[in-house]
């Protein structure tokens, strides 16, 4: 039961009430949603607002709770402020001599525009009818809002479906020999009315109801029933919007766009929502009521016009407009109804916007000296940042879609299409643009989606293989199509009824999850096009915009943002984004090449150690190669090398024809290969043997890969540079498997370090990404220098789930059911993964003060997990390079919301 009133008046002391709110940690739009909230505070600011008042929204919660029953006293609470409202209008709701209409609207805590439900023209019945035609002497306005009201009613409240209402509009249009709707005459109007009445009678089995104060608390119930409505669901999963936030209802006065020429309805943006333009952008109807303009029903005009057509109305407009955003310190996105030359305000929220938009009015604001730096920060979506960063398809020129995956993996891409890493390599090789299609992707195919221009798979989900790699690399990636049939043997897929053969272009948006046929156009964005020196930054406004906008983050955050990357180029690209060193390189992808790949399994199927050394010998030079190329491109930052973590089996082949192959190129028989191919096989490889498990059973994988870091250091501090190495040891749950590994991981150094003659500051850490390591944080961090959360597989130990598996099997059930908000591997799990991460930094540095600590999993470019990891004290985080930028953001923001 809420401590709060049930229901508030449009002109209720909002200071008060948000004071008390303040104090429990709410803000006033929790409890009486965005709309409602700013309906008060327009109408406490003098802006003409139709007056009315606001059911909140823990009565939605209660009446989801109880089952979709409203909660006791809900119903006389919202008579008593009938009767308020009927004191300050002078109206009378019912009466026909005097008539108040109202209108029922949603408003949640935030902005979900067109899923919930909205009734307009309440209380009206045939006895209204005849008394407003007798008010106001015009019968065909008093119709056209009754015939609104039967149709809203009919579809929102009680379910008929829509277009059986507007059928018989469009009956009486065909028998009067008319096409727009404004064109039917009152008589017209009075024929759809009967129409509609027989509509409803005939599929409900009961007469339209005529008493007001019905329609009513039937409007209210619809609204709040609306919450829970699929396409309202599905917004909040798309935009990671709790479910339990419930919604608020607004009962507010009817004014009426749609009384004349004098009369209009619209909607507009205070400031271009595309482009961040200082130009009020919007439209407008004459003679029309709100749904017009929403639904499309009739073509609008550009707002300006209003200014020719109503002057002093345009300009009342322009200056409340004005005065929204300096009060809101934001762009807003307003509703207004002009009746009869007077102007109401409707509702104001912030407006949505691009993310070019965005920044342009961050920083137009900033030179206007409407805002300071930090609240340019504020009002940014730091996870719309991805679009400025990835190739774009021409809106305009984008074919529909033949089926949609999960989006992964922002950009556009286009190319061939190839079904193998083999065939991606050999045509980027001949300068060919493919996509690779696969039913997933492993470590094995590195190369392949390097080569290619996107990635689209059959299975998996956010944080399959394909999406990680796609979103470290940077490449656009569609997981998960269940729509496409792969036919490997003939090269071919089908997708809804279109066969795509081998060769055959298809474009994928991998920030929608589109798949479309052909050749689509794509560019890079300009701030791309500047790093790659492609433009000049004095040539691109939004690159400078751009700019500033992260050089203001950086002055503002007190969290380190680094890098996740495997190669010298991803390294410099996260470097011109702001990547402040590398919190993960991943050295099994190092791993996959023709020769690299060969000397690998050389080393799995040796017969002892002295074959093992060998093999190892070889490819410590190719690692010494890859770590030099990183270190160099990272000179004078923090690089953390991950020891090889993935377990042996998947460097070998899985069918027998490439065992033969292997075993012809090694020199043994295709039953030995295969033979120690299944005895590294393993039923749960995630928990198997891999990790610091295999620097214990075969300390000289990691002997290797840790003298090649040191050697190539050393080589580089020889030649000038400056070097930091932090060598990370992967899974550690056990003290004992640390001190081993870190035992050997010193000696090797130290012996590197003595031969050269050279000192090097590098440190030794280790990766926390299983429970145990968490709770035993305190024995580790005594042995080590810094840690570094895994958080992907921290979340698949904490949950017992298999990230590859759940997404696609029943995480969006657990979303749909409310179960779980959004997927773990998306958002940190702060209830459970989080309290794992804070009890494993409280205990790292009880014991050891001087402990460095970052996560490196993919939550490290979310920006709600990144204010969680700041929160938390955690000192840096790491990510894709394409998500450098955003992370930078939402740290500042963090800081901005919880200073440390």
């Amino acid at each position: 039961m809420s401590k709060y009133d049930q229901v508030y008046m449009f002109n209720c002391d909002t200071e008060a009430l948000a004071t008390r709110l303040q104090e429990e940690g709410r803000e006033l739009k929790e409890l009486l949603g965005g709309k409602g909230s700013n309906l008060c505070l327009m109408t406490s600011s003098g802006v003409p607002v139709p007056q009315g008042f606001i059911v909140t929204t823990d009565v939605c919660n209660e009446y989801v709770s109880l089952g979709h029953k409203l909660p006791d006293g809900v119903e006389e609470a919202v008579h008593a402020a009938m009767a308020k409202l009927e004191e300050t209008t002078g109206k009378s709701f019912g009466d026909p001599a005097n008539p108040l209409l109202v209108s029922v609207r949603s408003g949640s805590k935030f902005s979900m525009p067109g899923m919930m439900d909205t009734v307009l023209n309440l209380g009206m019945n045939d006895e209204v009818v005849a008394g407003m035609v007798k008010l106001f002497g015009d019968e065909r306005f008093v119709y056209d809002a009754y015939r609104r009201l039967i149709t809203m009613f009919g579809d929102v409240v009680m379910g008929v479906e829509r277009t059986n209402f507007d059928a018989c509009l469009d009956q009486v249009k065909k028998a009067e020999g008319v096409k727009a709707d404004t064109d039917v005459s009152a008589e017209g109007l009075k024929k759809v009315v009967e129409l509609q009445k027989e509509v409803y009678r005939a599929e409900l089995g009961e007469d339209f109801p005529t008493d007001g104060r019905a329609q009513l608390m039937a409007g209210v119930r619809a609204v709040f029933g609306s919450w829970d409505n699929p396409r309202a669901t599905s917004y909040r999963n798309i935009n990671k919007i709790p479910h339990d936030l419930g919604t608020a209802v607004n009962v507010q006065m009817m004014v009426f766009g749609n009384r004349g020429e004098d009369c209009g309805t619209g909607v507009a943006f205070t400031r271009d929502p595309a482009t961040g333009e200082k130009v009020i952008y919007g439209d407008y109807l004459v003679n029309a009521q709100g749904e017009d303009v929403v639904a499309g029903i009739r073509t609008p005009v550009p707002i300006a016009t209003l200014a020719d057509t109503m002057p002093e109305v345009y300009e009342q407009f322009a200056e409340i407009c004005e005065d929204l955003e300096d009060f809101y310190r934001n762009m807003q996105d307003v509703e207004f109804t002009v009746e009869e030359g007077k102007l109401w305000m409707l509702q104001t929220r912030d407006g949505k916007r691009t993310a070019i938009a965005a920044i342009k009015i961050a920083s137009d604001m900033v030179a206007e000296g409407l805002i300071d730096e930090r609240r340019a920060i504020e009002i940014m979506d730091a996870q719309a940042l991805d679009q400025l960063l990835h190739p774009q398809f021409d809106a305009e020129k984008k074919p529909e879609a033949v089926g949609t995956g999960v989006a992964a993996s922002p950009g556009a891409a286009a190319g061939k299409v190839v079904f193998t890493a083999e065939q991606a390599v050999e045509a980027a090789e001949n300068k060919e643009r493919v996509v690779l299609v696969r039913h997933e992707t492993s470590p094995e195919d590195i190369a392949g989606m390097a080569a290619a221009q996107g990635i689209l798979t059959v299975f998996g989900g956010k944080t399959s293989h394909a999406a990680v790699v796609g979103r470290q690399m940077g490449k656009p990636c569609v997981v998960g199509c269940a729509a496409i049939e792969l036919d490997g043997e003939n090269g071919a897929f089908t997708i809804t009824g279109n066969t795509v053969k081998g060769g055959d272009f298809i474009s994928i948006d991998g920030g929608t999850g589109e798949v479309m046929l052909g050749d689509v156009e794509t560019a890079d964005s300009d701030v791309i096009a500047v790093l790659k020196g492609d433009m000049k930054p004095e040539d691109s406004e939004l690159y400078s915009e751009f700019a500033k906008l992260m050089e203001w983050a950086d002055e503002i955050r007190t969290m380190g943002v680094r890098t996740n990357a495997d190669t010298p180029e991803d390294a410099a690209l996260a470097v011109a984004l702001g990547a402040e060193g590398i919190g993960l390189t991943r050295t099994e992808h190092m791993f996959f090449g023709e020769e690299r790949i060969l000397n690998f399994q050389r080393m799995i199927i040796s017969d002892s150690d002295e074959e093992m050394q060998a093999a190892a010998d070889v490819l410590e030079q190719y690692q010494k190669e890859d770590f030099y190329g990183i270190l160099k491109a990272m000179d004078g930052m923090p690089v953390i090398i991950r020891l090889l973590d993935p377990p042996l089996h998947e460097f070998l082949p899985a069918d027998a024809e490439d065992q033969a192959e292997l075993a012809e190129l090694t020199g043994e028989t295709p039953q030995r290969i295969a033979d120690i191919v299944e005895a590294l096989h393993e039923t749960n490889p995630m928990l198997g043997h891999r990790g610091c498990r295999l620097g214990v059973t075969f300390p000289i994988i990691y002997k290797m890969q840790v003298k090649a870091i040191f050697e190539a250091a050393c080589q580089l501090k020889k030649e000038g540079f400056n070097p930091i190495p932090e060598v990370m040891i992967p899974l550690v749950g056990l003290e004992g498997e640390l001190a081993i590994c870190k035992r050997y991981t010193e000696e090797v150094a130290g012996q590197v370090l003595g031969a050269a003659g050279i000192e090097l500051d590098y440190m030794i850490g280790t990766m926390i990404e299983l429970p145990r390591a968490c709770l035993v944080a305190d024995k580790i961090a005594e042995m080590t220098e810094f840690f570094s959360f895994g958080t992907n597989d921290l979340t698949q130990t904490a949950f017992g789930f298999s990230r590859d598996d759940v997404e696609g099997k029943f995480i969006p059930t657990y979303i749909s059911q409310g179960i779980i908000q959004v997927s773990p591997f998306e958002t940190i799990d702060e209830a459970g993964v989080g309290k794992l991460v804070q009890m494993g930094v409280d205990l790292g540095r009880e014991a050891n003060p001087e402990l460095e600590i970052g996560i490196c999993g993919e939550h490290g470019g979310e920006a709600k997990s990144v204010e969680f990891c700041h929160n938390a004290g955690i000192d840096y985080v790491s990510c894709a390079p394409l998500r450098v930028p955003i992370a930078r953001l939402a740290a500042a923001q963090a800081q901005i919301a919880n200073p440390r």
